[in-house]
């Protein structure tokens, strides 16, 4: 399942324009790095250190991507947990399409 995941942020990642940092997700306790501080995005499976982290299940990740769970409400819900560069979570949009 972390292998669909991270090949689907792949794709993402690659349409999209570099985010200008590193997030980090935290699914289930698995790490997923994007490193957009180069001239394309990143993916990798590394627990590197980011600029942002969001923790998630990857259930709630699933529900957020097909439109089922609202990114705000998720949150101030605890379903998901930003720390760090917000303003940086505010990209994710592009690379969660």
């Amino acid at each position: 399942m972390m292998d669909q995941v991270i090949e689907q942020f792949n794709k993402a990642a690659a349409n999209a324009a570099p985010i200008g940092g590193k997030i980090k997700f935290v699914l289930d306790d698995n790490p997923v790095l994007i490193d957009g501080t180069g001239e394309t995005n990143i993916v990798s499976a590394e627990d590197g250190e980011a600029d942002c982290t969001i923790s998630t299940s990857l259930e709630n990740l699933v529900k957020l991507k097909n439109g089922d769970l609202n990114p705000m409400m998720a949150v101030m819900s605890g379903k998901v947990k930003v720390s760090g560069d917000m303003g940086l979570a505010m990209k994710l949009q592009s690379l969660l399409g």
